[in-house]
């Protein structure tokens, strides 16, 4: 053998033999003095250049597959790799291989087992050969089954002797079988199923759902259709295509309606990493899954609850809890809760009061002006929300302007937008809610027999409960997975976190005024009327201060509303509007309706009270009419009293001649008629002006109304006397006939 075959190389992919195993050189680092060898079953050892000339490896002529970039592409697997049942397994493979090395199980005599070493082990009076053929023969007399459960069964001399050679700190990992953690190589998939399988997954998205039957069916179809030379016993059977569609689709558990739109919407763009509070803060709403009393009645009701979480800390910032359904100022007050410190509350002890290292606690109540709790506060640069009707509001485009924040919609189908905020919601009903007296749970099939009549918190002591939650509870928290990116393995709460940014990057302590809350309500640009006031949305306020000659006549503003006065509106409380001062901007004057007593107060009422009168007003027809509304009912009275063809100015000659020669045969009709009004005691205006073409209705009816008074009268009269019997009839008929001739017999003085 020449010097030059004697000579080991030590190149990326070169291979050897070291007791009977077969080594890939994978790594070489010769500035280390290390190299790191993969065995053909895919185990990678990190070994020195010592450790090879000791072991005298014989080179090989082929390099195995395991060599080259699938080689380089695998991570070293650990014992973390391994399942418990395979641990346990290797724990006890690697045992036995100690005891046959040093004759102790946990291979040193200092942590020498009761009983060891056994005398075919004792170090003193066997050697190391010896030790290792009894270890042989020993797993080889073991039972079959109890042998291939142990993972004992393939442990003989060679093996043993393998095994000792390998570092201690490795020789669980060593002795642990290769297939358990065997390098995934990946499926190989001919072309002509890729583009099957592909196909299909386009039609099942635009079709309607189908199970994965029926898409191996479809796979079927298009390879027999498209590929008629293609053998059919190479097509993936089932159970290989719904692992491949798994691995290349997912578990495919979403709807098509909502996979075709996510598939539509371009998720293309950078990645956002937040890395310090309130750059993002989420927003959302969700009913609240336990009934409360109302304080006025005490009528059990549903509340929804508004949550405000900060998505780097996880902090609840802020929240609110509603009888209705959140409304646009409820969101402006919420982003204005972020920023303004959590006063301490009733029954809280020092524990809870502001923690964080870097600004002392007097400091900030100093400038707050109370103690203030553990909770962060800061101002929101970015503020994420659902699609919500209250969340795109133009009121939140006004308090966005005012705050200095972005409010961001959340992208459609995309739930990591908002997931923190979810996962929060869950958090408080498992740890909180379903605690309580009053849970319904999260569906209607999972209610108690009657959650109303076990409700017996109100609303404020509610509110008191889910605070002292956040602070004590939800503040120190484990994160768990949550954990920060620089530090994922750590033990993080939503305090400590927030404690870290402050010793990382500083904290900004900006306290709002208290005129922010003004800002945040809705403008009115009005004039101010002399008398009575401004109107704002149909109702009137008033304040003496209008009467000061400052609020006399237009505004000096210019611009858009140039001439018009700022008015703002809590449409929560239509009982009062504020106007700004002019001259001093910090003081603002509160507005009073016009319709509330001098003295004493009335129910609060809001936007959605006025407008359910009006649409009451409305349903019964008693809306005041306005101009414009009143003009088509005018018009059909002009149209039938009045119309346009008997005009003046619309008549010819020979009409309007026509027209004063009816009137003046009218005139001369009624001058020849006697008079009539003293006679018959008529005292129309018709009768005393004589005009003719009055109606003559009224005349008739007070005529036959006298004859009736008359009547009345006689027969009062005439009680005493007995009454007439009526004449028969054929006597009235021989009165009144004109055909009727008299009797032979009678007189000519009679009473005929």
């Amino acid at each position: 053998m020449t010097a030059a075959a004697k000579l080991l190389t030590l190149a990326p992919g070169a291979g050897f033999r070291i007791d009977g195993v077969d080594w890939v050189v994978d790594e070489v680092e010769p500035q280390r003095g290390r190299v790191v060898l993969v065995s053909t079953d895919g185990q990678a050892e990190d070994r020195t250049v010592s450790w090879l000339m000791h072991h005298r490896p014989e080179p090989l002529t082929h390099v195995a597959e395991a060599s080259g970039g699938e080689g380089r592409r695998a991570q070293p697997r650990t014992v973390a790799d391994l399942t418990p049942v395979q641990l346990q397994r290797a724990c006890l493979r690697a045992e036995h291989v100690r005891e046959a090395v040093t004759g102790f199980r946990d291979g040193h005599p200092a942590r020498a087992r009761p009983g060891e070493p056994r005398p075919e082990y004792d170090p003193a009076r066997t050697t190391l050969m010896q030790r290792r053929q009894t270890k042989a023969r020993e797993l080889a007399g073991l039972n079959s089954l109890e042998a291939e459960l142990l993972g004992l069964r393939h442990m003989s001399e060679r093996t043993l002797i393998r095994l000792s050679s390998v570092h201690v700190g490795e020789l669980v990992l060593a002795c642990a079988d290769g297939r358990w953690t065997r390098r995934r190589t990946g499926r190989k998939v001919l072309p002509e199923i890729r583009e099957a399988v592909l196909a299909v997954r386009q039609e099942s998205v635009r079709r309607s759902r189908i199970s994965m039957r029926g898409k191996h069916r479809l796979l079927h179809q298009y390879v027999a259709e498209r590929f008629p030379a293609f053998p059919t016993k190479d097509v993936p059977s089932y159970d290989t295509l719904a692992r491949i569609w798994r691995e290349w689709f997912g578990p495919g558990g979403a709807r098509p309606r909502y996979l075709r739109t996510a598939e539509m919407l371009d998720d293309t763009g950078p990645r956002v990493v937040v890395h310090r509070p309130g750059q993002v803060v989420v927003l959302d709403s969700t009913p609240l899954p336990v009934k409360l009393r109302e304080s006025v009645f005490g009528e059990p009701v549903s509340v929804v609850l508004t949550l405000a979480l900060d998505l780097y800390t996880h902090s609840c910032c802020a929240f609110r809890l509603t009888m209705v359904s959140d409304t646009s100022v409820d969101v402006a007050m919420l982003l204005r809760d972020v920023m303004m410190p959590l006063p301490m509350r009733e029954g809280w002890g020092e524990e809870m009061e502001w923690p964080y290292p870097g600004v002392p606690a007097e400091i900030v109540a100093d400038f707050a002006g109370h103690k203030v709790a553990a909770l962060p506060f800061f101002a929101p640069e970015t503020v994420t929300t659902d699609h919500g009707a209250p969340y795109k509001n133009h009121q939140i485009v006004q308090a966005q302007d005012e705050i200095g924040c972005n409010i961001l919609p959340a992208r459609t189908l995309r739930p990591p937008d908002k997931f923190a905020v979810e996962r929060a919601f869950g958090s408080l009903k498992t740890m909180l809610l379903e605690h309580l007296l009053g849970f319904t749970g999260t569906d209607v099939a999972d209610r108690g027999a009657d959650p109303e009549a076990d409700a017996v918190l109100t609303i404020g002591q509610m509110e008191h409960v889910i605070a002292t939650w956040i602070v004590k509870i939800w503040q120190n928290h484990a994160l768990g997975e949550y954990a920060p990116s620089w530090e994922p393995g750590g033990h993080h709460s939503p305090n400590s976190l927030f404690a870290a940014a402050m010793h990382q990057g500083g904290w900004a302590m900006q306290i709002p005024t208290p005129e922010l809350y003004y800002k945040l309500l809705r403008k009115h640009h009005v004039m101010i009327h002399p008398r009575r006031g401004v109107k704002i949305l149909g109702l009137y306020y008033y304040d003496p201060v209008l009467e000061e000659p400052r609020f006399q006549g237009p505004s000096a503003r210019g611009g858009r509303h140039g001439g018009r006065w700022v008015v703002r509106s809590d449409r929560r409380d239509r009982r009062k509007v504020f106007l700004q001062d002019p001259d001093v901007h910090e003081t603002w004057h509160d507005l009073r309706w016009t319709g509330l007593p001098p003295h004493g107060e009335v129910p609060a009422f809001s936007d959605k009270t006025v407008e359910t009168l009006m649409g009451d007003i409305r349903q019964r027809k008693l809306k005041p009419l306005s101009d414009a509304e009143i003009l088509p009912l005018l018009l059909e009275i002009l149209r039938s009293a009045n119309p346009v063809d008997q005009w003046p100015t619309q008549m010819t000659r020979k009409e309007k001649v026509a027209r004063s020669r009816l009137a003046s045969q009218g005139r001369a009709a009624a001058s020849d008629r006697p008079p009539t009004g003293e006679a018959t005691g008529d005292t129309s205006p018709y009768a005393e002006a004589g005009e003719p073409d009055g109606p003559s209705w009224p005349r008739d009816a007070r005529t036959v109304q006298a004859a009736v008074d008359a009547d009345l009268r006689r027969r009062r009269e005439n009680l005493e006397a007995p009454p007439e019997a009526p004449q028969l009839l054929d006597d009235a008929l021989q009165q009144r006939s004109l055909f009727l001739l008299p009797d032979l017999d009678d007189e000519p003085g009679d009473d005929a």
